[in-house]
């Protein structure tokens, strides 16, 4: 089995990690203290070779057609498979890997692995803007965008091109979105959804339920009307511009 997490930078994803591998998940090696696979850089020139086809249409707009029948660059796989080495080397019967750049080329590694496990996990926008993270700027991958002089803007913007890129590529046949407060509020009942749905008992590890909603407490720009789209949390209140 081959397990993947797809997630933003600072979307909470690795809690995820850290449960797949305290559940005997081989999550390749070297790991640093967030779960990711490392070294990332192989990855992270995937993340440019897919962006060449990406058209930017305008504001928060993107065409991401060409991703979903155009060949797959030879090059992107040897990144890829470069980058994986550990993983797809491994003889452990459950394997995967959490890189949040994953979600940058979700398209194409949906093609290259069509059998694989992927767990989406998401987070409350407020929240996962609030740190600073290396997908803040879109144009440090090859993304086309608008780009703004904002941080907390490009920040958002940055969560808005990945939920647009996940949202417009065809789910792979084992796919599961999880909410981030969920697994911290109500561990239990969502790591028994997890396992239901990997098939093996997950393990329970420490969790910090003030991670949730910490944008309360946050006196910086944390709100943008396209926040409303988002289709995991009610947050009509942010298409008002408010703050809440």
């Amino acid at each position: 089995m081959l397990i993947t997490v797809i997630g933003r930078g600072h979307g909470g994803t690795r809690a995820m990690s850290h449960t797949l591998s305290a559940s005997g998940v081989h999550m390749g090696a070297p790991l640093n203290e967030s779960g990711d696979l490392l070294p990332p850089d192989d990855l992270y020139a995937a993340c440019r070779v897919m962006a060449r086809h990406v058209v930017h249409l305008g504001g928060l707009r993107w065409d991401f057609a060409k991703l979903h029948t155009l060949p797959i660059d030879p090059e992107f796989t040897r990144l890829v498979e470069s980058f994986l080495s550990s993983v797809l080397s491994s003889t452990a019967p459950r394997r995967g890997w959490k890189l949040p750049e994953t979600a940058l080329v979700f398209p194409w590694i949906v093609r290259l692995f069509p059998d694989a496990t992927f767990i989406h996990w998401v987070r409350d926008p407020r929240d996962s803007i609030l740190g600073a993270h290396l997908t803040d700027d879109l144009a440090d991958f090859g993304i086309p965008y608008e780009h703004t002089d904002n941080l907390r803007l490009r920040r958002a913007i940055s969560w808005k091109y990945q939920m647009e890129i996940v949202r417009a590529t065809p789910k792979p046949k084992r796919w599961l979105s999880v909410r981030f407060e969920d697994f911290v509020l109500r561990q239990d009942e969502t790591l028994a959804q997890l396992g239901a749905f990997l098939g093996f008992p997950l393990a329970k590890i420490p969790v910090r339920p003030d991670a949730v909603g910490r944008y309360r407490k946050d006196t910086g720009e944390h709100t943008f009307p396209f926040f409303a789209e988002d289709e995991f949390y009610d947050l009509s209140d942010a298409a008002l511009g408010g703050s809440v």
